[in-house]
């Protein structure tokens, strides 16, 4: 062991839910290979596996033109920065974690550098712009996919390419049983539980908390039995929270740092779309996945994207298992109603969990983040 070489290793995330990924990546690593060393940007999650983060990149993590463009100033600082780190410590490896347009501009120097490159997590090339895996392929030496499908895009045009499995079936797993964790959340097990997940993103909570909370008053309203949980990301500070839950009509249970345990909990969701969508389909929970995006990003979001639908569980399902509220359907009767009908429609909850079963066996048994670790070390060794 004491006679492995000491490899540095340039991690680069912009996201919660990427930067997770780094950090379980990094562990797997460090067990292989305990004198690796791990730096870049990233967040807490990567700091507590061990990574040297020299960029946190918690105030860049936003979605849309124009949420980006406002924090453009902030992101060019970050891309400087890393390109430095390329130049004055010369790592072994660049591991770049979606977050697709700052990583394709990061990768594309690293390898003008002499740096090999490995793409974390595939920019979703099948949604949108599919001619853009040619791009990629010119800006990396390995692509790593977590969806089995995505495969055949970069097969087809030469990109040297892995399924590694989807992190999130190795991670999504509740710490207790259901009947603990209703007695530690002090919930009633008779009465039903809808669970509220607004995102990761500051601007995410800005536009889809006020909607479900909203609709969490309507359908207080229709069934006063209902009780209502707010599992907090671990990227969203306790002030963007706080602001609007002293507002609400009310009472929502917050539960921080066990996502999984509050979810299995519920009989309902209403979830942001993103990796959270990915996760209750996991632990088999019926949704309703929302979004809403400033006007310009969703009109430019429309001509871009080549597929019907933005949830994680459909778009690998093939199909609407779960019903979508975007943009201007997102209201809150709309969402009461469809949470009503997950609760009251035996027939069609039913089908929905069979359904989202369905999309749990697609997924396989896991092993991303090992499957990672392995890659790595296959392309730091040169092999």
């Amino acid at each position: 062991m004491t006679n492995q070489p000491a490899y540095t290793v340039l991690f680069s995330a912009g996201e919660s839910s990427g930067e997770q990924h780094a950090a379980n990546m990094f562990l797997e690593l460090k067990q292989r290979c305990p004198t690796v060393r791990g730096i870049g940007m990233g967040g807490a999650k990567m700091r507590q596996a061990g990574i040297d983060v020299r960029y946190d990149s918690a105030g860049i993590g936003v979605i849309g033109l124009v949420e980006i463009l406002k924090h453009y100033g902030e992101i060019r600082r970050a891309l400087h920065l890393m390109k430095l780190i390329v130049v004055t410590e010369k790592p072994d490896l660049l591991v770049c974690v979606d977050y697709k347009e700052f990583n394709l501009k990061l990768a594309r120097f690293a390898k003008s550098q002499g740096v090999k490159v490995l793409f974390y997590v595939s920019p979703q090339v099948w949604a949108w712009r599919p001619g853009r895996v040619v791009t990629y392929g010119k800006a990396i030496d390995m692509m790593a996919v977590i969806f089995p499908f995505e495969t055949q895009y970069y097969e087809a045009e030469k990109v040297p390419v892995r399924y590694v499995g989807h992190p999130s079936v190795d991670k999504v797993h509740p710490q207790r049983t259901k009947a603990e964790d209703f007695e530690l959340f002090d919930l009633d097990p008779a009465r039903p539980v809808v669970g509220i997940l607004p995102g990761s993103r500051a601007n995410e909570i800005k536009r889809m908390l006020p909607v479900m909370l909203d609709a969490a008053v309507k359908l207080a309203e229709r069934r006063p039995e209902l009780q209502f949980i707010l599992p907090q990301a671990d990227s969203v500070g306790d002030a963007e929270l706080a602001e609007h839950l002293q507002r609400a009509a009310v009472k929502i249970k917050l539960v921080k740092n066990q996502p999984y345990d509050a979810i299995q909990c519920c009989d309902a969701v209403m979830t942001t779309s993103g990796t959270a969508s990915l996760e209750i389909a996991l632990l088999g929970v019926p949704m309703v996945i929302v979004y809403r995006l400033a006007a310009f990003s969703y009109w430019l979001g429309k001509r871009l994207v080549k597929i019907p639908f933005i949830g994680l569980p459909n778009i690998i399902a093939g199909k609407a298992i779960v019903r979508e509220l975007i943009q201007e359907q997102l209201t809150a009767d709309n969402l009461a109603e469809e949470v009503t009908r997950l609760l009251s429609d035996a027939d069609y909850r039913q089908n929905c969990l069979e359904q989202l079963g369905t999309v749990k066996r697609q997924l396989g048994n896991g092993g991303g983040s090992a499957n990672m670790a392995e890659l790595a070390l296959e392309m730091l060794r040169g092999r």
